[in-house]
């Protein structure tokens, strides 16, 4: 645990690690995740299905040639890691974890201190500049050549007073044609996700859930892949996958021409 971490407010990130099963998280960020379920049963099965997306966005990527990635708001590493599978696909390919949680980094660090073309850095997505331009980003990253950008369940801690639309803006203009951006979201479509809106203002990271229209103007300039911008369950499913459907977070995955 870093030095001087306040472990007393839930965090997104060790949040997220434990609705997935995972062991790096406080008190805090169980009770939460539980109050949560409370609120909103099933709240927790968002959190798998959103990984399952992350899985096939990475895996369809990697079909589709692109060998670089920079995921922003990775979290804490777990099962199914953005490396492992892009890395199992093909094995050349080079990662990019960043997340403004330092418990998320350091872990990240530890994971990746024997695989050479991966690398977890401390960053905040509303001064993107700062990551586009990070030393260890640009050691690894080629911006001459396609990059994927994965901005996964990451864009509705962002208010509107950040301008979402220009930070995912800036990260695109800074992607040669072919590029990718991948994208997941929260979107209100239930009574009980103000229940949960107002729960995460109790957190570090308040909620700010937009619409399909919100979330299509943040692809902007973008064309986006079949089937377009969909719950995170619908886009390219694997038959396999048990997850059930929720229509409370949106995926869309987009390519700069």
């Amino acid at each position: 645990m870093p030095e001087g971490l306040d472990v007393n407010v839930p965090n997104a990130a060790r949040m997220y690690d434990y609705a997935l099963g995972g062991y790096h998280n406080f008190a805090i960020d169980r009770e939460f995740v539980e109050r949560a379920e409370a609120a909103m049963p099933g709240a927790r099965l968002l959190g798998h299905a959103n990984r399952a997306f992350l899985g096939r966005a990475v895996q369809w990527l990697a079909r589709a040639g692109i060998r670089q990635f920079l995921d922003i708001g990775s979290g804490i590493p777990t099962l199914g890691n953005v490396h492992e599978v892009a890395q199992d696909a093909a094995p050349e390919a080079r990662v990019v974890y960043v997340d403004i949680d330092p418990v998320a980094v350091e872990h990240g660090r530890a994971i990746l201190a024997a695989n050479p073309r991966a690398v977890s850095i401390e960053g905040d997505l509303r001064r993107p500049g700062e990551i586009l331009y990070h030393p260890d980003v640009v050691e690894m990253l080629d911006f001459s050549q396609p990059v994927a950008v994965l901005m996964i369940a990451v864009l509705h801690f962002v208010s509107d007073d950040d301008n979402p639309a220009g930070i995912v803006s800036e990260i695109r203009d800074a992607l040669v044609s072919g590029s990718y951006l991948a994208m997941s979201h929260g979107t209100p479509v239930e009574a009980d996700v103000q229940t949960i809106s107002t729960m995460y203002k109790q957190t570090t990271t308040p909620l700010h859930l937009r619409t399909v229209d919100a979330v299509g103007s943040l692809m902007t300039g973008l064309d986006l892949v079949e089937p377009g911008i969909v719950p995170v369950s619908e886009w390219h499913p694997d038959p396999a996958d048990t997850v059930v459907a929720h229509p409370g977070v949106l995926a869309a995955v987009g390519r700069k021409p």
